[in-house]
């Protein structure tokens, strides 16, 4: 949950790798750092805080250097401060390395180092590696490092470099993102092509036990075990201007903004009105297995699982195939039954959510066939699965998730409609439906049009301290994202519920002018939600309803009312989580919270 970048090449490092860290800030900003080698010596400079306050502190140091690397961190082991800070040394202080991941074994490791007389100066598993590279260094870095990593238990994503050796950088992965740049006669290592896009579209992906040796002039890979692994060089598909501002304050508006737009990327070329039917040409090879599915388990974590049971709801209606939303980091710990003809599907916008890539693999063990549902192409998921669909919503740079919500929800109901027109959908219905999905970024542009009453709104109700946002069916999961999205960037306590279950316990917690936010568009269950506003109503609760355009019967029961476009009910998901998103929004910048990188968060979870 970390932000790796290095360099080695031509040019002058310390510019590259301070432009790579602030464009991979968003993975972690609780400390940051700098190593590089120089007539020489191994300059190392960190401090605590933003990239801006190791800015400050490098000034105009470390300028010749043409090989280097940086980081930036969210802490796991070891409190935010500048000693726990990345790049760690070993205890000569020749060796220095940057981390991504988690070495379970670490105490066990420092205790054999302390036995060579080597002892900690951090709280960091960072620190350990670093010393135990050191420990087999005999004047070749790759040796080294395949070495101690054939010793480590957990994840890494590590860059190493040695002032003996100031011509090489060494990389390797296990369970955390790393991509390596290939420029002309330079190289940019790096966790996120987000570092990388501004010098060179062409990267390759390392993979799991993977170590490779960048040169200035050539790289090589090879496994643990030294076996050579020839590595094909891929192309990135994002554009510098995908991440940039644009004009925003922040990227989580530019992400709210651009929905219209990813939403047309995400269904372009998926929907066929006139053979009404849906082409995913990710899924053509198992599509007959799985056509034939007796059940489906999606596995995902946070924003990603909502959208898991928004898909919950639709494959079961329109494909009538058994389905289940799982916890990714439950997911395995549990012993899961999985059977003959059960497909799992892993949802995660970076693709190396490590929970649901656990998941993945516990279900691939089991002989599940496994698919796909990521934003990021090359990614572990997308590696690891059988097959699977890509979002194409472009890159998502603020920690909360929006647009790429919205992509997982219009994947799940591609992925619905292509089940039940090969089960029991007709021609016409399945048409229709893809009509209507085929309109729906119309229909959320003119949703993001409540961008300023939302504000007005929030603004009434930005110092209350706790919310509750409530659905029914489909909207139950939007309830959920609602009440996520609030928590995670304004610091509000807020409990998404079903809306039914309210009366069963939670009902307590209303309080007379209580912000209650209920998802009431028109469908099935509008009269029985209009029942839950009334009980609301009546605790003294203030009712904030989001209901579809012309109800004018809902405004005699809420106070506040956000009308969405009336579409179809399986689609209304699409639209009715934008005022969500807006509200939100707009509650943390009334609160002066950084809404891009909210406190003890990350954008990519790669952990556990």
């Amino acid at each position: 949950m970390c932000g790796i970048v290095a360099y080695i090449g031509r040019r002058a490092a310390r510019p590259i790798l301070t432009e790579g860290l602030k464009r991979l800030e968003y993975r972690g900003y609780d400390s940051a750092g700098f190593a590089v080698i120089e007539d020489g010596r191994l300059l190392v400079c960190r401090a605590a805080g933003r990239i801006a306050a190791l800015e400050e502190k490098v000034g105009q140091r470390l300028g010749k250097a043409t090989v280097g690397m940086a980081h930036t961190r969210w802490a796991t082991h070891g409190a935010a401060t500048e000693s726990n800070a990345h790049p760690h040394c070993d205890h000569t202080g020749r060796l220095a390395l940057v981390h991504n991941g988690i070495i379970e074994n670490h105490r066990v490791l420092a205790r054999f180092l302390e036995g060579h007389g080597i002892h900690m100066q951090t709280e960091t598993d960072t620190e350990v590696l670093a010393n135990l590279i050191s420990h087999f260094y005999d004047g070749k870095l790759e040796d080294a490092v395949r070495q101690a990593l054939r010793e480590v238990r957990g994840t890494f994503g590590i860059a190493v470099i040695h002032a003996d050796e100031p011509d090489v950088i060494v990389a390797a992965r296990r369970g955390s993102p790393l991509i390596i740049g290939v420029g002309d006669d330079e190289y940019i290592i790096a966790s996120d092509a987000a570092a990388i896009v501004q010098h060179t579209p062409q990267v390759i992906y390392l993979s799991d036990n993977e170590v490779a040796t960048v040169y200035r002039d050539r790289f090589h890979t090879t496994t643990l075990n030294a076996d050579v692994v020839n590595k094909p060089v891929e192309e990135i598909e994002w554009t510098l201007e995908q991440l940039e501002l644009g004009g925003h304050q922040h990227f989580m508006s530019k992400e709210i903004f651009e929905q219209p737009e990813a939403l047309r990327t995400a269904l372009r070329g998926r929907i066929d009105l006139d053979d009404g039917r849906v082409v995913l040409g990710g899924l053509n090879e198992v599509a007959r297995e799985l056509s034939r599915a007796k059940r489906i388990i999606i596995t995902a974590c946070g924003t990603a699982w909502h959208a898991g049971l928004v898909g919950e709801y639709l494959i079961e209606d329109l494909a009538r195939v058994p389905c289940e939303v799982e916890y990714g980091s439950e997911f395995r710990y549990r012993n899961p039954v999985i059977d003959n003809g059960t497909v799992v599907i892993a949802i995660s916008q970076s693709g190396e959510t490590i929970d649901t890539l656990a998941a993945l693999r516990e279900a691939k063990e089991k002989g599940a066939l496994a698919l796909g549902i990521v934003n990021a192409v090359g990614s572990t998921i997308a590696r690891e699965t059988d097959a699977g669909v890509y979002l194409h919503v472009g890159p998502e740079i603020g920690v909360a998730s929006t647009k790429a919500f919205v992509g997982q929800v219009a994947v799940l109901s591609l992925l619905a409609a292509f089940l039940g027109r090969r089960r029991h959908m007709s021609h016409a219905s399945c048409r229709e439906y893809l009509e209507h999905l085929s309109r729906m970024p119309e229909a959320i542009a003119r949703t993001l049009e409540l961008s300023n009453k939302a504000r007005q709104l929030t603004a009434r109700f930005v110092e209350s301290n706790n919310w509750l946002y409530l659905g029914r069916g489909l909207q139950y999961p939007i309830a959920l994202e609602g009440a996520l999205k609030l928590k995670e960037i304004s610091y509000i306590h807020a409990e998404g519920l079903p809306a039914a279950e309210m009366k069963h316990g939670p009902i307590a917690l209303i309080s007379e002018g209580m912000p209650v936010v209920v998802i009431a568009p028109r469908d099935h269950l509008y009269d029985k939600v209009i029942s839950n506003i009334e009980q609301v109503r009546s605790r003294g609760g203030h009712v904030i309803a989001v209901a579809t355009e012309g109800d004018e019967q809902i405004t005699r029961l809420a106070e506040d009312v956000l009308y969405v476009p009336d579409v179809p009910p399986a689609l209304q998901p699409l639209v009715t989580v934008i005022p969500l998103q807006l509200l939100a929004y707009h509650a943390a910048v009334l609160r002066g919270c950084d809404v891009d990188k909210p406190r003890n968060l990350a954008k990519s979870v790669t952990v556990e």
